[in-house]
């Protein structure tokens, strides 16, 4: 027992797997960001549950502060390692998986702005709105960087075979759909039309930049599964990702569909804005539609993969941010259809996210507290 008694004591120091505190920063790599987008989506989706909503918003506008907080925390962290250690920080161009995971912060950002609608306004007041506005440009430029960057360093760069793809091919494309179904709902509350409108079609435009590469890009994920079967456990995670683009995509045609008519009305094109609400309602319950294939193969999968025993990685985010923009999109078709069905299951989402989150979010600050998910894979293979 007194062996035993310093390898406990060690357990309890933070960061005792690591050789220096300082490796905490050399080690950190976008794949934390995955953290913000996962907390982001589960205080928005808090607030929409019905009749209890109201009551679960204080929750939602705490968590939303914490989401804050950790974006800062971890953007700091990563702005650190590229100060102290650019030379290794730079190789994450050069890695297949790592430089995908790049695009988690414009996601992780977006989060964070539509939290300023959500809790801000009533909260701050509408001068947050400008604040929000000026986040989004940035995000939305954040968003085409890395939407077309990541892709060319993997047609000139990468080696990738079509055994070894997973679902976090997705990652850098989906960040531009995400930016514009925020716009869809920034936009209402901009008080300048012209901002309006100039936020409107940014947002379809940033639709058509990711949604379309999105789907080839699982068009291609389906066919690697039906040949080389499911990937290695540590991407166990990886099959929710899928999820994402199609949970964004539906609830991008809805919320821009919804704003289409008055903003498009206020500067002559009434007929159009009827036709972009009624093209968002269909084309928002048609994703849903295929959604709920993907969430079904994704659970099947998911028991597979955890009977079987799955180690703990950050990769478990995967299973957060897509299930809560699902969940969202949800919510959003049963305020619009007015069918309490979507209410009812958005609500049973949204207690899975919730435990999901908790679980994850345990795991995540046990393995942060040890050191030992502090681990930049681009380090350990020279580019």
């Amino acid at each position: 027992m007194t062996a035993d008694a310093p390898s406990a004591l060690t357990g309890l120091k933070p960061l005792s797997r690591l050789d220096h505190p300082r490796e905490m920063i050399r080690q950190f790599t976008p794949n934390w960001f995955a953290a913000t987008m996962g907390t982001g989506i589960l205080a928005l989706a808090l607030p929409q549950v019905p009749n209890i909503g109201p009551a679960l918003k204080p929750i939602g506008e705490v968590l939303w502060f914490f989401n804050i907080a950790l974006f800062i925390l971890f953007a700091g962290l990563y702005g650190a390692r590229w100060a102290m250690f650019g030379h290794e920080a730079r190789r994450i161009f050069g890695h297949n998986t790592v430089s995908m995971f790049i695009g988690t912060i414009p996601m992780g950002l977006a989060t964070i702005i539509n939290g300023c609608l959500a809790f801000g306004i009533a909260r701050f007041g509408n001068g947050i709105v400008p604040v929000a506005h000026v986040l989004w440009w940035i995000d939305v430029a954040m968003s085409l960087a890395c939407g077309v960057l990541i892709p060319y360093l993997m047609f000139t760069r990468h080696e990738h075979s079509l055994d070894g793809m997973t679902a976090v091919w997705l990652l850098p494309v989906v960040a531009a759909e995400v930016a514009g179904a925020s716009g869809g709902l920034l936009a209402p509350h901009l008080t300048d039309p012209h901002a309006q409108i100039v936020t409107l079609a940014t947002s379809y435009v940033l639709w058509a930049y990711s949604v379309p590469v999105a789907f080839g890009i699982l068009a291609i994920l389906i066919l690697r599964m039906a040949l080389h079967k499911l990937p290695h456990e540590s991407m166990a995670a990886s099959s929710w990702l899928a999820l994402g683009p199609i949970g964004t995509g539906a609830l991008g045609m809805l919320v821009l569909g919804a704003d289409a008519p008055a903003i498009l009305a206020a500067h002559g094109l009434v007929g159009v804005g009827t036709v972009a609400q009624g093209i968002g309602v269909v084309a928002g319950l048609c994703l849903w539609g295929f959604g709920l294939w993907w969430l079904a193969l994704a659970t099947l999968i998911t028991i597979r993969y955890w009977r079987a025993g799955v180690p703990f990685n950050l990769g478990w985010w995967g299973y957060t941010f897509p299930l809560g923009v699902y969940t969202v999109a949800t919510f959003r078709l049963g305020t619009t259809l007015n069918l309490g069905f979507f209410g009812i299951v958005g609500t049973v989402l949204t207690v899975a996210l919730a435990a999901m989150w908790l679980l994850v979010g345990a795991k995540t600050l046990a393995g942060a507290w040890r050191g030992n998910l502090f681990v930049s894979p681009c380090i350990a293979t020279p580019n």
